[in-house]
């Protein structure tokens, strides 16, 4: 006696079900790609601007060095022709009143501009951080609902 095989038929509505249910877990998951995209895309741009303001400062930090260099330089040629002992003493003395001066002025430029573009890239940072912390919130809502709304119609 051959025995025939067991025929289990998946009904109509729980077929719908699942497919409904997939395609709404697909629209989620597409809604949170693109949250993440726009945060990834947010992030690229502030690390474009970190490296604006990297650059500022190297070349800030640059012009600095050629002025010291040469304000060095021509610190040297005074030296070479200094008459005596005692202009030498006055020449290095002068010198080292400007450089200090020069220097303070400087590191305070400098300074300026870092916690100047530290703040606005923190400032940025955050923006995008709440921004993306919104778009998730509401793409997971969005879940949320859908399978709210699939337990509903079950």
């Amino acid at each position: 006696m051959a025995k025939s095989p067991m025929n289990y038929e998946i009904p109509s509505e729980l077929r719908d079900f699942a497919e409904k249910s997939v395609e709404q877990a697909k629209k989620a998951f597409d809604g949170f790609l693109g949250a993440a995209s726009k945060a990834a895309s947010a992030a690229e741009t502030q690390t474009v601007a970190v490296q604006t303001n990297s650059k500022e400062l190297a070349t800030k930090a640059f012009g600095y060095a050629e002025q010291n260099v040469g304000a060095a330089f021509e610190h040297a040629q005074k030296l070479v022709r200094a008459k005596d002992i005692q202009e030498v003493f006055h020449l290095q003395q002068e010198y080292l009143k400007a450089q200090a001066a020069a220097l303070q002025v400087q590191m305070k430029e400098l300074g300026t501009h870092v916690q100047s573009s530290v703040q606005k890239a923190a400032t940025e940072a955050q923006a995008t951080l709440q921004k993306a912390t919104v778009e998730v919130q509401e793409a997971a809502a969005k879940v949320q609902k859908a399978a709210t709304d699939a337990t509903k119609r079950k």
